[in-house]
């Protein structure tokens, strides 16, 4: 192919610039779809060619219907090669974009294993990935065969979307029943699951002509939905690696992403190991890069920038040449987030020579280091905690987006 190669992106959120520079220096035009409200947002605008700009509805929706004629009329004169989402919100759009268009890709079937949390579990269990008890909320009697057999707690969860946001823990049949009638029409979207405590991990690839090529296993020093619900600290640091929990981790991951059928893109899989049996339980999966800066803290571990590999093995596959991933370092990374009472905190207090990224933003404060020793990076991990936690933490009530 001769002509350069577009690449429409699409972000409900403001990321992704390094996607897209890296898309920008591998010969490509690339379009940005994104919210008007992001207009002013700080985007890599020498990487963009085009921005396209969308209002929201009243629920924070998309019209795919005005999406899919203003991009028809941009396609009579500009041809789109590929549609990459970069936030987990876009992964319908694209995939209803690429089906539409038919450009290659993946489609909505695929896509609802990186986004229906219903979908996602079912495929796990069929494919023999071990899975904590779930049940739809459709039907009344199948969900009392879900209490009878898996005891409380529990958790109720939207089935599209992302973090923490919407779930609910219940300790009772009553509250479960409850929360469930609360619902009301809109039960269909959500679905409840047993509640197992445990240390929460998450995995960060990258898939190339289906094969996992880069995998990198980090753990959550406190779950994310306590942090969300409980108004903590997130903190999450490198597994130790060649551990037993390094090649358990890599091969869950390794075999959902098979059984999913995830070609071409970065990914973030979360994974439980529960307390009371050791196992290690698939919680869920994404077909994007993670959130909260955990690209930083893998790029700091390993020296592999996720949205820029993703966006040089996109053009490759695109241009139907061979991708090859860049040398791997195994160092140990720990990243560390939270809300500040304060909207622009002094943050000189932490100065130690580990510090490899600081998060620039109002009313927070972030850090990642790095250390070849993971007892090092815990231990900075933990002092970080105790000063933010003293004379920096604050806490907001957990973001309700409605349901479509």
């Amino acid at each position: 192919m001769t002509r350069t190669l577009t690449f429409l992106c699409i972000s409900t959120f403001f990321k992704g610039n390094d996607f897209m520079k890296a898309c920008k220096e591998a010969g490509n035009k690339v379009y940005l779809l994104t919210a008007k409200k992001l207009e002013n947002k700080p985007w890599a605008r020498e990487a963009v060619d085009e921005f396209f700009y969308v209002e929201e509805n009243e629920n924070g929706a998309y019209n795919m219907n005005d999406i899919i004629n203003g991009l028809a009329y941009v396609m009579r004169s500009r041809p789109i090669d590929r549609v990459v989402a970069l936030d987990d919100f876009d992964v319908e759009k694209a995939a209803h974009i690429r089906e539409y268009f038919r450009i290659p890709g993946m489609g909505q079937t695929t896509g609802r294993y990186f986004r229906d949390k219903l979908a996602m579990r079912t495929k796990a269990a069929e494919s023999g990935i071990l899975v904590p008890g779930f049940s739809s909320l459709f039907n009344d009697d199948d969900i009392n065969r879900f209490i009878e057999k898996y005891p409380g707690p529990w958790m109720i969860k939207p089935r599209s979307e992302a973090s923490a946001t919407g779930i609910k823990k219940m300790h009772s049949a009553e509250e479960l029943w409850q929360t469930i009638h609360d619902l009301g029409d809109k039960r269909h979207a959500y679905l409840v699951e047993q509640y197992k405590p445990g240390d929460v991990y998450h995995v960060d690839s990258i898939s190339y002509n289906g094969i996992v090529i880069f995998s990198w296993n980090s753990k959550y020093l406190a779950p994310p939905f306590d942090v969300a619900h409980g108004g903590g600290i997130f903190r999450s640091v490198t597994v130790p690696f060649d551990s037993a929990e390094d090649h358990a981790l890599e091969t869950l991951a390794v075999d959902l992403l098979k059984a999913f059928g995830l070609k071409h893109s970065a990914s973030h899989t979360e994974v439980i190991r529960c307390h009371d049996d050791g196992k290690y339980y698939f919680l869920e999966t994404s077909s994007r890069v993670g959130g909260a800066n955990l690209s930083e803290m893998v790029e700091a571990s390993s020296g592999i920038n996720l949205w820029k590999e993703w966006a040089r093995m996109e053009t490759a596959e695109a241009k139907g040449e061979s991708y090859k991933l860049p040398p791997v370092r195994k160092d140990y990374a720990g990243i560390i987030i939270s809300l500040t009472r304060q909207e622009w905190p002094d943050v000189s207090v932490f100065n130690d020579p580990e510090i490899v990224w600081r998060m620039n933003e109002p009313h927070h404060v972030g850090l990642v280091v790095r250390s070849k020793s993971r007892e090092k990076v815990i231990e900075l991990m933990d002092r970080y905690a105790e000063i933010i936690q003293k004379d920096y933490h604050a806490s907001a009530p957990v973001p309700v987006r409605p349901t479509n």
